[in-house]
């Protein structure tokens, strides 16, 4: 048998690690596109921040059982990773949320999905490493396909996109971070801390900016518990549980399939139609994550 290969921001990893890897990132990318449904509802009736806040800390609280008492035994690695990672996780979330109120769905969505060239970017400065040729080019697939499946006619700026385009950049830091974290750590020490950390920061802004910060709760707290418990309690723990045998680049391009499983929800529960552009969309996306993965499993050792 050959050796195991290492790639950057991962472990040594064999051929089967690599395969469970990239399946529980898949199903977090589902686990986030179902969440899109949530988070529109929450967007035209919640405070942004408040609604993070909430969210975050349920997430947290959602972790809490099952960490029990090994949340003692946190370590120095794990406190600071997890307030560098809540601090990211506010930056994103918020941007995110605050850039809705001024732009349409499917341009956040396609601003957003940028991080799958912003991850291999940041990898190759930071690392000074190229990464391999069908990263790059699975990453401008997914976002070509990422284009046609947001349906932005036009590419004219509005007020948020801004906001949102920032919060992208943020979102491949949470990548990139998570990925040189995950190997170090007790993945669910790790999520709490930077979950509450988020949570904490984003409600006490809510309160402090908002003069009714809980305008909304009655008919948005389903979204809250949905995505507090899912998108960020599940989600976001086997997003880190993924990255351990998968590169930061790959796992970029993975997770932007969350766009076209928010397309499909969007489809199923909102009524919300899909054009033959975004099924080619879907399509080209696709592609772009099977190529991302072919050369990287066929050479893992079995």
């Amino acid at each position: 048998m050959s050796e195991p290969i290492r790639q950057v921001g991962v472990p040594i990893s064999t051929r089967g690690e690599r395969v469970r890897a990239d399946l529980i990132l898949l199903a977090v990318a589902v686990v986030w596109g179902s969440g899109f449904v949530g988070g529109r509802v929450a967007a035209a009736h919640m405070n942004p921040f408040v609604y993070n806040g909430a969210r975050f800390l349920l997430g947290a609280l959602t972790l809490l059982p099952i960490v029990g008492r090994r949340l003692r035994a946190l370590s120095r690695t794990e406190l600071w990773g997890g307030v560098a990672g809540g601090i990211v996780l506010l930056g994103a979330s918020n941007l995110q949320q605050v850039g809705l109120q001024t732009t349409t769905a499917g341009k956040a969505g396609f601003i957003t999905g940028l991080y799958v060239i912003f991850v291999p970017l940041m990898v190759a400065v930071m690392w000074r490493k190229l990464p391999p040729w069908p990263v790059w080019v699975a990453s401008l697939m997914a976002a070509a396909g990422l284009f046609l499946l947001s349906g932005v006619v036009s590419l004219a700026l509005a007020p948020g996109d801004a906001w949102v385009l920032a919060g992208a950049v943020l979102w491949a830091v949470h990548i990139v971070l998570m990925g040189v974290m995950v190997p170090k750590t007790d993945l669910l020490r790790l999520a709490v801390v930077q979950f509450a950390v988020c949570g904490f920061l984003s409600l006490g802004l809510g309160v402090v900016l908002d003069p009714d910060p809980f305008a909304g709760w009655d008919v948005a707290w389903w979204a809250v518990v949905y995505n507090g418990v899912l998108s960020a309690g599940l989600g976001m723990t086997l997003q880190m549980i993924g990255q351990r045998h998968a590169p930061m680049t790959d796992a970029a391009v993975i997770l932007s399939m969350e766009a076209v499983f928010a397309a499909l929800f969007g489809w199923l529960l909102l009524n919300e139609s899909l054009a033959t552009v975004q099924l080619i969309g879907c399509g080209l996306m696709l592609t772009g994550m099977l190529l991302a993965q072919v050369r990287a499993v066929r050479t893992a050792p079995t």
